[in-house]
């Protein structure tokens, strides 16, 4: 199938992984594929036109796992200011025709293809004017998040040092959540987290 260019998604792969320790998590290995390409892996294989992936900390790394695959980057030299900072830098080279814009953490190496097609298909049937997120079972929201343009202009002007959650609780009742399987949206924070992500891919 031919990539539909309406809808972009923005990959955070900036951050330090300080929690994780020294090693940079995004490379680190699941299935034989880094966490990176699996996440890059599954938006292309749903379909994403525009896939950006905001590099930061270790950027020449990042970019080399990713040879080959159809991606832009963008090197957010702030990186080291916050999350709020590489939301910025990847919205703003959003390619004008996409009508929305999936922000996408790069620690989500269970997420599938069917899973971006489903938060896709609520967000057209919604007119591609809702924010569209994951919920686990118990109702709460996760990653990643598909915004429409209209609200680019508030991801833009976010405080370098925050993410997007406050601004989907300022406007709740413009959001579309989705119920999507709790076990596709585990992310990895320390290498705890990847060692269970190992054994259930295994599994």
């Amino acid at each position: 199938m031919r990539p539909d260019g309406d809808i972009a998604a923005v990959v955070l792969a900036a951050g330090a992984s300080r929690r994780f320790g020294e090693a940079n998590k995004l490379l680190s290995e699941i299935g034989g594929r880094t966490l990176i390409e699996r996440v890059v892996a599954a938006l292309a294989a749903a379909d994403v036109g525009d896939i950006l992936v905001v590099t930061g900390w270790d950027r020449e790394a990042v970019e080399a796992a990713l040879r080959g695959q159809r991606v832009r980057f963008v090197h957010n030299e702030r990186w080291d200011e916050g999350m709020g900072a590489s939301i910025a830098a990847g919205i703003a080279a959003v390619e004008a025709a996409a009508s929305g814009a999936f922000v996408v953490p790069a620690d989500l190496p269970m997420l599938t293809p069917q899973a971006i097609a489903s938060l896709i298909a609520a967000f057209r049937a919604a007119g591609g004017n809702r924010i569209v997120f994951p919920t686990t079972s118990a109702g709460e929201q996760r990653n990643p998040v598909l915004w429409p343009r209209a609200h680019f202009g508030a991801l833009l002007s976010l405080p370098p040092e925050k993410g997007a959650k406050a601004l989907l609780q300022l406007i709740a009742a413009q959001c579309l959540p989705v119920a999507v399987d709790d076990a596709l949206l585990s992310d990895v924070d320390t290498s705890a987290d990847l060692d269970a992500l190992r054994g259930e891919d295994q599994s």
